[in-house]
């Protein structure tokens, strides 16, 4: 046997057309339509003892990118070979996938001769062992702090800018935005205890002309322990600063999003809005019936509503809201 092979693809064709031709160039294959089932299949193996010597990933699926995806395994096994292939790709993407050390790049559609060449190029290695962490720093874990939402809307519109400036400033608020839609302000706030929180929440009712419409504590979401940790190891090497940019103040973000979802659907959910390039964090608040994200305003024209689309879309999604920022602070 040449070697085991890991493929993920959303295409049912394909994922049947590379297995069989791979079995009879003689190699191994397991086939995962989507990155969450992959990530399963390879904490499965290592647990049973076994490796694979290659991953075939695509870059374009449901879940979570091949680049995503790569970027994960490459801090996990370094030396894997992997060969990402696409349909859809340019140079720049190309580009980026080669600039992963012993990754391969071919372009669909491709013979399965094409393919095994493309996999012989690239220096043998395996996932038989995790790379060691040595002195690196420890994963950084989803937010641990006490972290609630509250929603605001301001009585005496003439004091809107006034108001906005004290709980801008106010101590124990993370992140305050002004926002179009159901209330005017989002606030963030986070301390060491609920008590302090709930102190954070007794000064902002006690202001004049503010009514606070809703506290939402933050949660940790209910994820399967390979999704967790992939999460973990994506938010301190690719995502970096995520979630540790939410303890800044951020004015001039583009948006909130407020996702009503099916509790069973969290982890699905979850991790396609964690995983989207434009949003900068998100929360599970409510117990695991509502996710909280912000979206940058660096995307381009119409990728919000393409956002909103895509979440839409997922199964266990009940409904998707965007509260526009409103930009009061220069940054």
């Amino acid at each position: 046997m040449k070697g085991r092979v890991l493929i993920i693809d959303d295409e049912a064709e394909i994922r049947r057309n590379l297995t069989v031709g791979l079995t009879q160039e003689d190699y191994s294959v397991t086939a995962c339509p989507d990155g969450i089932s992959a990530i399963h299949e390879l904490r499965d193996a290592r647990e049973k003892g076994q490796a694979y010597e290659y991953l075939v990933t695509d870059i374009f699926m449901p879940d979570i990118d091949g680049l995503k995806i790569l970027k994960v395994i490459k801090v996990q096994h370094p030396n894997l070979p992997v060969l990402v292939i696409t349909g859809f790709g340019d140079e720049a993407l190309k580009t980026t996938a080669l600039s992963e050390h012993n990754t391969g790049y071919l372009d669909k559609p491709f013979e399965i001769p094409d393919l095994v060449e493309a996999l012989e190029k690239l220096a043998p290695g395996s996932t038989g062992k995790v790379a060691e962490s040595g002195d690196e720093e420890p994963v950084t874990k989803i937010r641990e702090s006490v972290s609630a939402y509250l929603t605001i809307r301001i009585d005496d519109i003439s004091r809107s800018m006034e108001i906005y400036n004290a709980l801008y400033q106010m101590e124990g608020v993370q992140s305050c935005e002004a926002v179009r839609g159901d209330f005017d302000i989002i606030i963030l706030a986070q301390a060491g205890s609920q008590d302090e929180i709930q102190a954070v929440f007794d000064r902002i009712a006690a202001m004049d002309d503010v009514e606070v419409l809703s506290v939402s504590q933050v949660e940790r979401p209910k994820l399967d322990r390979d999704i967790d940790e992939f999460i973990e190891i994506y938010a301190k090497t690719v995502k970096a600063g995520t979630p540790s940019t939410v303890t800044q103040k951020r004015p001039g973000t583009m948006s909130y999003i407020i996702v009503d979802i099916d509790s069973e659907a969290i982890q699905q959910i979850f991790t396609t809005v964690f995983f989207i390039d434009d949003v900068v964090f998100c929360d599970v608040i409510e117990n695991g019936t509502k996710l909280v994200g912000m979206v940058t305003g660096h995307g381009a024209v119409g990728r919000m509503s393409r956002i909103i689309e895509k979440l839409s879309e997922i199964e266990g999604v009940l409904r998707v809201r965007e509260a526009t920022i409103i930009k009061l602070v220069e940054d």
